[in-house]
């Protein structure tokens, strides 16, 4: 069997989103054209300005292009996307400030993790599930939003349980406690993960070294526990 799709939640559509879109759907400017059923010149401008927000009738269409197209598309939409994502991280002059928001995702027992793939082809991380901080996102929408994208869980937001500079990444973040909804956990992120699992919330220090851990985080597991 192959791997699932990624599933992507679009909120509000962008240039970018719909040029990746595009890329996915492995069409020319003209072909994405005549599938939405607007000029040529609209699909040019959005790779002009890829950060414009797309009218309401368009966002409509493309929400039924992605909804219809195959689990292959929406894969390569996902991976362009992140690739995307990764390229502005690594493009940002320094002393700009990167946020992320972190799920800390419980059902009755459990806390749910994902293993990252480090640069050094032998190394692996465990974390919470998390995702970049788009300008003009809600940190709370993409942690829910990147735990169904990464894991396949459904979750909502709890309470917040603060900020701070990220002691490893450097990176601002914001943590959020989740509530488990539904779904099954499974590694939706081949290429970022290894993979997604549930483990005891006591156990959460074997897989995340105690001092990296938020210590709101870390209460609220105990607390819960």
């Amino acid at each position: 069997m192959g791997q699932p799709a990624r599933e992507t939640v679009i909120d509000q559509w962008t240039g970018r989103h719909a040029c990746a879109l595009q890329a996915a759907l492995r069409l020319s400017q003209d072909e994405m054209a005549d599938r939405l059923g607007v000029a040529k010149r609209t699909i040019a401008s959005w790779h002009q300005q890829p950060d414009v927000r797309i009218r309401p009738e368009l966002q409509r269409a493309l929400d039924t292009v992605y909804e219809q197209a195959p689990e292959s598309v929406k894969v390569r939409f996902a991976r362009q996307l992140r690739a995307d994502d990764r390229a502005e991280v690594e493009a940002a002059p320094s002393g700009v400030a990167l946020t992320v928001a972190i799920a800390v995702v419980t059902n009755e027992t459990d806390v749910l993790l994902v293993c990252r793939r480090e640069d050094d082809p032998g190394g692996i991380t465990w974390q919470f599930p998390a995702g970049i901080v788009k300008p003009g996102a809600k940190a709370r929408t993409v942690a829910v939003r990147e735990t169904l994208a990464e894991t396949g869980i459904h979750c909502s937001v709890v309470r917040e349980l603060g900020s701070r500079v990220h002691p490893v990444t450097g990176v601002f973040a914001e943590y959020f406690l989740c509530a488990y909804l539904a779904g099954q956990v499974e590694n939706r992120d081949t290429d970022e993960n290894v993979d997604a699992i549930w483990i005891p919330r006591q156990r959460v220090t074997d897989f995340i070294p105690t001092e990296r851990i938020f210590p709101p985080a870390l209460q609220a597991l105990s607390e819960e526990s």
